[in-house]
């Protein structure tokens, strides 16, 4: 299935619906500190509601350890900077697909290291800055999965 990448988020309730998300679609989350919250954070739990069980979690302490994790899987990059629609893309399960935080989106130096075709946009209105991270993660990943027939879905 496919994996989800969290870099530095700062929004517990946020990362939280992430969680139920990705418990409900197989995907595995991956969360790249620092994190503007504590991870037993109450909004974290309600958020999550009974779903932190079922949901597979890592965490490492910075970007270079999520990259020697994640090996040699491909990364594509959730960006307003991106020039390519996300929903043009074939998607492989195994691939990671990697947000920015919520207040500051990816560092430059992460999303320029990435090819400019896996530097991903979802389409917006003119004049609007950005969608809601868990939103966004809820319509990319779908996207994913929706192209592989929803496996292990019912």
């Amino acid at each position: 299935m496919f994996h989800i990448a969290l870099h530095e988020p700062q929004i517990a309730p946020n990362t939280g619906n992430i969680m139920r998300l990705v418990a409900n679609n197989g995907c595995q989350l991956h969360l790249i500190e620092p994190l503007g919250f504590d991870f037993e954070e109450k909004k974290l739990r309600r958020a999550g509601l009974d779903y932190q069980d079922l949901a597979r979690v890592s965490r490492y302490p910075d970007y270079a350890a999520f990259l020697t994790a994640m090996g040699d899987r491909r990364i594509f990059a959730l960006t307003t900077k991106g020039t390519h629609n996300y929903a043009d893309v074939a998607f492989a399960p195994d691939d990671v697909l990697l947000f920015g935080s919520e207040t500051s989106g990816l560092p430059p130096a992460i999303r320029e290291a990435l090819p400019a075709e896996r530097r991903l946009r979802i389409p917006m209105m003119p004049n609007n800055r950005s969608m809601n991270l868990s939103n966004a993660v809820a319509l990319v990943s779908y996207e994913a999965w929706r192209q592989q027939g929803f496996p292990g879905g019912r």
